[in-house]
């Protein structure tokens, strides 16, 4: 069974504004909603590679509703906890002259401790040997800076995977519970190591240091330059595939959703880089924070190029 938990949801509402500009008015041309929050997205690509998974999450107000519902008419298991507040809209505002994302985050509801120990008591009453757990997004206020820690470690005493996709404190506390997978992008890892990070070499030096403290894999996403596919016993470097930017955004979530549908279905390590370089492209042609149809996934696929950082082309 894979789980997604998104502790910090949010409704995207991604509008069009063609030349986009400060201090002036701006006009919208095109928008959508969908529901967001990385673990969501997570979900929602999953469900279009064919895959199951139950949505964990913590919701509120008219938006949070209109969250579970959304989530429910795309065919996904929610298992939501209410609370007192409004759930977050978020503003994508995509720019298809100059070719421009730009997010407007709210900073979502306040969660008290005893509600997020409520739900890890309930998640981890789910859990199985051998079940996978997606750990995924910012925290909300109220949210202990180490909660993913505590709970990656309560999954993996269940006997869980857990993948983790996170940053910051989160991500630091979360990497000393040792997690199953991590998946940062450039920008996370340098942050978290603390220092600017610029070639994949560096990144790739960064990764086997998370190797060194216990994770088994990590992924490190470098948008339109590709993705590091690292373990103790391999490390891939995948280029990145040229496509029609619809939106980038949840890009990095199609990757996680193809990794965990990979380990579920025990896929080979180059099948599994295919389909996560696949899905983060594929995503990259939708428009809004949409999953992309499996159709188009697969399309992409013969695409993919990597290599083993020793050896050639695949």
């Amino acid at each position: 069974m894979i789980i997604t938990v998104t502790l910090n949801p949010a409704l995207d509402k991604t509008v069009e504004i063609p030349h986009f500009s400060l201090d002036t008015v701006n006009r919208i041309t095109a928008w959508r909603i969908d529901p967001g929050g990385k673990g969501l997205n997570v979900s929602k690509a999953l469900a279009k590679l064919g895959g199951v998974s139950t949505a964990v999450g913590v919701l509120g107000g008219a938006s949070g509703r209109r969250i579970a519902d959304a989530i429910q008419e795309l065919g996904v298991e929610g298992r939501f906890t209410f609370t007192e507040g409004e759930t977050r809209t978020n503003i994508k505002a995509v720019d298809p002259e100059n070719h421009t994302n730009t997010e407007l985050n709210e900073p979502g509801l306040t969660v008290s401790s005893a509600v997020l120990d409520r739900m890890r008591a309930d998640l981890v009453e789910m859990l199985c040997p051998g079940d996978l757990v997606v750990l995924a997004g910012s925290l909300p206020q109220g949210a202990s800076a180490d909660t993913y820690g505590v709970w990656t470690a309560a999954c993996r005493a269940a006997g869980a995977r857990v993948f983790l996709d996170a940053d910051g404190e989160a991500l630091a506390h979360g990497l000393a519970a040792k997690p199953y997978l991590v998946k940062p992008n450039d920008h996370e890892l340098s942050r978290l190591v603390g220092r600017t990070l610029t070639t994949a070499d560096e990144l790739l030096a960064a990764a086997r240091e998370l190797i060194a403290g216990g994770v088994e894999r990590v992924v490190v996403s470098m948008g339109r330059d590709g993705a590091l596919f690292v373990s103790a016993d391999s490390a891939y470097r995948a280029e990145g595939i040229s496509v029609p930017v619809g939106s980038t955004v949840g890009a990095g979530d199609s990757m996680v959703a193809a990794l965990v549908f990979a380990a579920e279905q025990g896929m080979s390590e180059a099948d599994t880089i295919r389909l996560a370089i696949a899905a983060s492209a594929a995503n990259v042609m939708c428009s809004g924070s949409q999953a992309a149809e499996r159709s188009a996934v697969d399309a992409l696929l013969p695409r993919v190029l990597f290599r083993r950082i020793d050896t050639g082309i695949h």
